[in-house]
């Protein structure tokens, strides 16, 4: 592998004692801020200010963030920062817990199902309230573990956004990585344990044996801890990572499939053809209760990228000879640029078509008369070739994706075979993602 050339402006900027702080505060009091306008601000969500910052603004542009900074957000997520504090007051400081240790993917796997579940069935997204209360549920949660356990358990083990940061977090632009030679000389590991003035690693990482990017916050801790400048910080190619994982994980490759068929699923429930389908399953399933037909629907999109994966995995295994359970976990990954793709080229019809809601209920929180306008930025067409461009390029970065695993694991006769029927997988997806969107999409703002 080529030498990493070091980044000295963002390794002075971790290794600043300002950073993080400097972020965290002023994010904490817009959390706060969004907090009150959910509670106590208008109750319908195309007039909330706070729904609008938190679901047009934010969630459409935090996939973009892992792409460029890694894991960054969670260095200064305020469920994370809050946590930190009450941990420092009266935190007992307990081991994880063993079954966390061993389930904590599949604990995330889990919570990001049911709270894609819980929005559609109670309208969470849609609702100011609705909204709330889910953030303090997860604040509480965050607040619970940093109370109990040492450092940022939630975050690292049951956090769903964390979980998805995980994976998205390969494909990032940013590598922090210790250097082997200056490592392997170290005693005090102080990059891990802390020091007086700044605590260890609070994700559990351990940079000097770190090869991937999936648990590291870029908090700076161990920037800052590390007494031979052993930490470097480092621009690579987008995806990179993905090629060489050595010790793949089948619940991580599970996550990335399922957010495959959750993109499905969001993409669907907006369509106008959707009150048609649901009546002809309610019908079929002779049930007005929506709860039941959307999770049926919802079972359906998640099954179906499960079964082409396993599929795909059973095909590459008569050339590689491989299991299909290990096909499964390896090449998954391959499916992450495409997953990041097809969840951004999502976000970004709520970004453009809806975005001039921020200004609007901004204005009205501020006591201006709101203009009855549009809420685009762009035509739906517009929309719809940047959603085509973005997909265009998660499926080129999957197909090399899958290509450099093949070549990275097996013999050069082994590498076509590896792959293709991965590469047949992404194709299916990709043309199932363009038929989605080519579909008119109704608003929620």
């Amino acid at each position: 592998m080529p030498e990493i050339k070091e980044n000295s402006l963002l390794k002075s900027i971790l290794k600043s004692k300002w950073y993080p702080g400097i972020l965290q505060v002023p994010v904490v009091i817009v959390f706060a801020f969004i907090m009150y306008e959910l509670f106590f601000g208008p109750i319908e969500a195309h007039e909330n200010f706070g729904i609008a910052l938190t679901w047009v603004l934010w969630w459409p542009l935090i996939p973009l963030i892992f792409l460029l900074f890694g894991r960054f957000w969670c260095g200064i997520c305020p469920f994370g920062t809050v946590s930190d504090y009450v941990q420092k007051i009266v935190g007992n400081n307990r081991p994880v817990p063993k079954f966390l240790n061993k389930y904590g993917i599949w604990i995330i796997d889990i919570f990001f199902i049911l709270i894609t579940w819980g929005d559609h069935v109670y309208g969470i997204v849609e609702s100011p309230r609705g909204s709330g209360v889910v953030m303090l549920i997860l604040a509480a949660g965050a607040i619970t573990a940093g109370a109990f356990f040492e450092r940022r358990t939630w975050c690292r083990h049951i956090c769903f956004l964390g979980g998805v940061a995980g994976n998205y977090s390969r494909t990032g632009a940013l590598e922090l990585r210790g250097t082997p030679e200056k490592c392997n000389k170290c005693t005090v590991a102080a990059c891990y344990k802390g020091s007086k003035n700044v605590p260890g690693c609070p994700m559990f990482e351990f940079p000097r044996t770190m090869d991937n990017s999936a648990r590291c916050n870029l908090c700076g801790h161990c920037v800052k801890n590390c007494p031979d400048d052993s930490i470097t910080i480092s621009v690579r190619p987008p995806s990179k990572e993905l090629w060489f994982i050595r010790k793949p994980k089948f619940e991580e490759s599970i996550l990335a499939i399922v957010i495959m068929g959750i993109v499905f699923v969001q993409n669907i429930t907006m369509l106008e053809i959707w009150d048609q389908a649901q009546s002809w399953l309610e019908n079929a399933l002779g049930t007005h209760e929506y709860a039941i037909t959307f999770t049926v629907i919802f079972l359906i999109a998640m099954a179906i990228p499960v079964g082409l994966l396993y599929i795909s995995s059973w095909a590459a295994g008569k050339s590689n000879g491989e299991s299909t359970h290990m096909n499964f976990a390896r090449f998954g990954y391959a499916l992450i640029p495409l997953d990041l793709a097809a969840h951004m080229a999502h976000n970004l019809f709520h970004l453009l078509a809806e975005g001039k809601s921020i200004l609007f209920t901004g204005m009205a929180v501020i006591g201006m008369n709101v203009p009855e306008k549009s809420t685009a930025f762009f035509s739906v067409d517009t929309i719809q070739i940047l959603q085509y461009i973005l997909l265009g390029i998660g499926t080129l970065g999957s197909i090399y994706t899958a290509y450099r695993i093949a070549k990275s694991q097996y013999s050069v006769e082994k590498i076509k075979g590896s792959a293709l029927p991965f590469i047949c997988l992404i194709i299916i997806l990709l043309l199932a993602n363009i038929y989605f969107f080519m579909l008119p999409m109704m608003h929620r703002m």
